[in-house]
């Protein structure tokens, strides 16, 4: 293993580095690319729009079922074949789901491209862990992240461009070409340390048990987050049955990988305190990321009436500020504590939150993007310090199910955090609805002051026909609907303050690193 341990690539790690990035931005991409073309495929293919949600949700729970076995097919195909056949069928797939003609071929397919590319993640990031130096891999990982945070906010925007300039299709055949290339550059770049190389003639063991009740847990968590909006929860009890299958599954597999000889994946990563805690706020943030990510688009589409490309360039300097933010970040991680680094952004995302509670129903586009850009700047110094600590205490050996772990957390905390805010958005603007309709009632002055001279202005001042009391009525409702809604988000984004606030002393738990791994503050 001593000789395992000096093992150093013959190629360029940049350029492998800058390879394998492309393939999960790719991927990532592709996972919010399609939203917004989801109408445009349920006409296409003869279906209703509730019907074509499980293009989305299908791709989802294959990607969340491979994401902690990844490590295991990586050790079972060799790591190198498995992201190259992770990439040919990805690529593969994203052809037969442009050329679909049905609901379910399209299903299928993204079934297949779920789960072919949720390997791309975890073994992207045990590839930057092998190529880098300790002291060189919060580069790697700012590089990275670029992929990871950016490519889902440019996603809709470009699906929706795409959309509507050319068709649903392009947005799966768009990546047909990128695929090619990072085959290509990927089987004459990469390969693999002595330690993630499969040895031949080693009969495998291959854990059925762990992985059944990994895909029953995260499979039916996933199925319980996407539709579970739309079914009313628990109401349901299609979703209350998924529930008691996310229950079994996740418990089940828990205890069955602590005591399993050989298991799929190996949990005794998360023992180690850095990588436990690092995973904890990795999840914590991708909540609060993805969340956000989600609600301010639907806030700009659904209350302000925005555009779908329109709504995407809010989040868009957001995302630009981010990139331009990690190399002081790399700047700083060699000189301050990276748990300090970690606190300070969870700080800086709090307050952009309470700012970001300064929301009206006529908000103008500047300010949209003003909350969007501040949000932005605290998640620049969260990412690559907490990418970079959650490995620097773990045995190399671990690599590969670390980052299978990490990537997991990250994933399923995402699909948390979008199902909680649109959830959340839902149940609280009918809360704040049925407390002003109180008020609206011929017993309440104010309502009856505002309502007479709102009918006064429609007689005098307005052509429009029908009685001016009524017509007052129907635009004082309409504006406490809004109203309504407004308060609904920014009681998410409070939700959001909170937590991340909660996050900032966890980061004490860290190790007194810096980015190197020298204990700093000893």
């Amino acid at each position: 293993m001593s000789g395992g341990r000096d093992w150093r690539p013959a190629g360029n790690p940049w350029l492998v580095a800058v390879v394998v990035t492309l393939a999960v931005f790719m991927e990532i991409l592709d996972t919010t690319i399609v939203n917004v073309a989801l109408p445009h495929v349920a006409g296409t293919l003869s279906s209703s729009y509730d019907e074509s949600t499980w293009v989305l949700t299908s791709y989802l729970v294959a990607n969340g079922i491979v994401l902690p076995i990844s490590a295991f097919l990586s050790r079972a195909f060799g790591r190198k074949q498995y992201f190259l056949l992770c990439i040919l069928m990805f690529t593969l797939c994203s052809f037969l789901c442009g050329i679909a003609t049905e609901l379910w071929q399209m299903i299928l397919f993204r079934v297949l491209q779920g789960f072919f590319g949720g390997g791309l993640q975890p073994v992207q990031q045990s590839v930057l862990l092998d190529y880098f130096k300790p002291e060189d891999r919060g580069k790697a990982f700012g590089l990275s992240s670029i992929a990871i945070i950016v490519a889902p906010v440019i996603g809709p925007t470009l699906g929706g461009w795409i959309t509507d300039n050319y068709s649903w299709r392009w947005v799966f055949l768009i990546n047909i070409p990128i695929g090619v290339l990072t085959l290509l550059a990927i089987y004459q770049l990469l390969e693999d340390p002595p330690w993630e190389r499969k040895v031949k003639g080693k009969k495998l063991s291959i854990d059925f048990t762990g992985i059944g009740l990994i895909a029953l847990g995260l499979g039916c968590l996933q199925v319980m987050l996407d539709r579970g909006e739309d079914d009313d929860w628990f109401t349901s009890g299609f979703i209350r049955l998924f529930a008691v299958l996310t229950v079994v599954g996740i418990v089940g597999a828990v205890y069955w990988l602590l005591y399993a000889k050989k298991p799929v994946v190996d949990l005794r990563c998360l023992k180690d305190g850095n990588f436990a805690v690092a995973s904890l706020l990795m999840a914590g943030m991708a909540m609060i990321l993805y969340g956000s990510s989600v609600v301010m688009p639907q806030l700009a589409q659904q209350e302000l009436g925005y555009t779908a490309t329109l709504s995407g360039l809010v989040l868009s300097p957001g995302a630009i500020l981010i990139v331009l933010s990690i190399p002081l970040v790399l700047k700083l991680m060699p000189i301050v504590q990276t748990r300090w680094l970690v606190a300070f952004g969870f700080l800086l995302l709090a307050l952009s939150f309470i700012y970001s509670r300064h929301l009206v129903p006529n908000v103008d586009f500047n300010t949209l993007v003003m909350m969007r850009s501040a949000q932005s700047i605290g998640l620049g110094f969260l990412f690559v310090p907490l990418t970079t600590v959650a490995y620097v205490t773990l045995a190399p050996r671990l690599n590969a199910d670390a980052s299978a772990l990490f990537t997991m957390f990250r994933n399923v905390a995402g699909s948390v955090g979008i199902s909680l805010s649109t959830a959340a958005i839902t149940e609280r603007s009918q809360v704040h609805s049925a407390a002003m309709v109180h008020n609206m009632s011929p017993l309440n002055e104010q309502f009856q002051q505002t309502l007479n001279r709102t009918a006064a202005a429609i007689r005098d001042f307005s052509h429009q026909i029908g009685d001016p009391m009524q017509l007052a009525t129907g635009q004082m409702y309409q504006q406490m609907i809004s109203q309504s809604r407004i308060l609904a988000y920014i009681d998410v984004f409070s939700l959001c303050a909170v937590v991340a606030f909660i996050l900032i002393p966890l980061c004490l738990l860290l190790s007194p690193v810096k980015s190197e791994g020298n204990a700093g503050a000893h």
